[in-house]
């Protein structure tokens, strides 16, 4: 794969993650700051609907041509570093940022602060992906098997 066409091809497996992360985020923080959870508790909420929610975007078009039993490793293999990489650094700078997830989803802090932490991680994600497709791996595995079926 050339160059270009490679880094291109990990963007849009990035933006792919930070989809699924995204509405896991949002969705978990919603739930945390709506029933006065602390820091800790929402984030416990949010990783696992991040990981939810970028497996299932993977799994839905698989699903078309797979049973849910062969298209699940798939979609585990690869998704699982990426989501990992983006929720690492996503949380930690949101868990840095003074009072983000206190101020709860009415907030432009919580916002800018959401905008800001999935931006990085982003940015730091997709050179990972970029990685795992050169090597036929990460996002390459279910493209491979979305043009076989």
């Amino acid at each position: 794969m050339r160059s270009s066409r490679l880094t291109t091809t990990a963007i849009q497996a990035t933006l792919h993650c930070l989809t699924g992360c995204a509405i896991g985020e949002i969705l978990g923080t919603v739930i945390g700051s709506g029933l006065n959870w602390g820091n800790w508790g929402t984030e416990a909420l949010t990783i696992p609907l991040a990981f939810l929610f970028g497996y299932g975007l993977t799994l839905q078009p698989l699903l078309r041509n797979m049973t849910f039993r062969q298209s699940a490793p798939i979609a585990l293999a690869s998704d699982t570093l990426s989501i990992a990489s983006m929720e690492i650094v996503d949380n930690a700078i949101i868990l840095l940022i003074p009072g983000a997830l206190a101020a709860g989803p009415a907030t432009g802090l919580f916002w800018a602060s959401l905008l800001l932490a999935l931006l990085v991680a982003f940015i730091l994600t997709v050179p990972i992906n970029r990685y795992l497709i050169a090597r036929g791996k990460g996002h390459a595995v279910v493209h491979g098997h979305m043009h076989h079926h």
